[in-house]
C-alpha cells in the first residue's frame, strides 16, 4: 500500500474536484483512487466489493482526504444511477469519472458460451456506457471556467492494449478484446459529442499490469511467459504507473487532449 503523496506542487492539482472511480476496491482502481485523492480530489469509490472499498476509503481519510463508498454493479442502470445520486447528495457535483471496473475470464473461443460473452460485454462495455452517460449529464451542468457554454468534466476510460487494430489480440479473451476495442471506439465518438459541453474523454490502454486480478487468473506459466516475452522493459507494469496516467488525464495539464488513447505498456505495442 502506498500513501497519498500530497505535495505543495500545483501540477495536476485536483483540489475541489469530485471524482468517481469504478472497480475502486483493489488493483488499478485502488491505485487510481489513492492517486486522485492525493492530488486533492474527493473520491467516490464504486464497486461490488464494499469491504475492499472501505479499506481504501480509510486510507484516504487517514491522509485527510474525503471519500464515499457506494456499492455498484455497473452493468445495472439502477445501480449506476444510484452512484450518481449518492455522489450529488454528498459532494454536490461530478468533475471526473474513471471507468475502470472490468472482468477477464479466460475461455477458449470454441468453448465460449453466449452467457459468458454477454457478461463480459455487459460489465466491460455497457457498464462504461451507462456510467459515462449518467455522469456526463451532470458534468454538462457544471459551470464553465471560460466564456463559452456551460459544462466541464473529464472521463477517463480504461481500455487495454488487447483492443485489436493498433493493439494486440489475446487468445482465450475474445470477449474481453471485443469489449476493450469497443471502449476505444465508443470513447472517440463520445469525445466528439461531449466536446461542446467542455467534457473531455480519453482512454488509457495498459499492457500487462501486476494486479490481484491478473495474479489469480487461470493463465498457466507457459502462457504467462509468452505474454511477457514481447515487452521490451521485461516486466509487468505497476498499478501506480497507470494511476499516474489517470491523474494526468484527469487534470487540466491534459486540457487539449480528447478522443485520445494513451498506451502504457512497457513498449509492448511498439515492438
Amino acid at each position: 500500500m502506498f500513501g497519498l503523496n500530497k505535495t505543495t506542487s500545483k501540477f495536476c492539482d485536483l483540489n475541489g474536484k469530485v471524482a468517481i472511480v469504478t472497480g475502486a476496491g483493489k488493483g488499478m482502481g485502488e491505485a487510481h483512487s489513492l492517486k486522485l485523492a492525493g492530488a486533492g480530489a474527493k473520491v467516490v469509490l464504486a464497486d461490488i466489493d464494499i469491504a475492499s472499498c472501505q479499506k481504501v476509503a480509510e486510507t484516504i481519510k487517514k491522509n485527510r482526504g474525503e471519500a464515499l463508498v457506494v456499492k455498484c454493479d455497473q452493468s445495472k442502470k439502477a445501480e449506476v444511477d444510484n452512484v450518481v445520486t449518492e455522489t450529488l447528495k454528498k459532494f454536490g457535483k461530478i468533475d471526473i469519472l474513471v471507468n475502470n471496473a472490468g472482468i477477464f475470464p479466460f475461455e477458449p473461443f470454441l468453448q465460449m458460451s453466449e452467457a459468458n460473452f454477454e457478461k463480459v460485454i455487459d460489465i466491460n462495455l455497457k457498464g462504461y456506457f451507462l456510467m459515462a452517460q449518467a455522469c456526463a449529464k451532470e458534468m454538462a451542468k457544471n459551470p464553465s471556467t471560460g466564456s463559452g457554454p456551460s459544462g466541464k468534466g473529464v472521463i477517463v476510460n480504461i481500455s487495454s492494449i488487447a483492443m485489436g487494430q493498433v493493439g494486440v489480440g489475446f487468445a482465450g479473451l475474445t470477449h474481453y478484446c471485443a469489449s476493450k476495442g469497443g471502449i476505444v471506439a465508443m470513447s472517440q465518438a463520445m469525445a466528439l459529442e461531449l466536446a461542446p459541453f467542455n467534457i473531455r474523454v480519453n482512454c488509457i490502454a495498459p499492457g500487462a499490469i501486476d494486479t490481484p486480478g491478473a495474479s489469480t487468473t487461470n493463465m498457466d506459466a507457459k502462457a504467462m511467459e509468452a505474454m511477457l516475452a514481447p515487452i521490451p522493459m521485461h516486466r509487468k507494469g505497476k498499478s501506480e504507473e497507470i494511476a499516474n496516467a489517470v491523474l494526468f488525464l484527469s487534470s487540466d495539464e491534459s486540457s487539449y487532449m480528447t478522443g485520445s488513447t494513451m498506451v502504457v505498456d512497457g513498449g509492448w505495442v511498439a515492438g
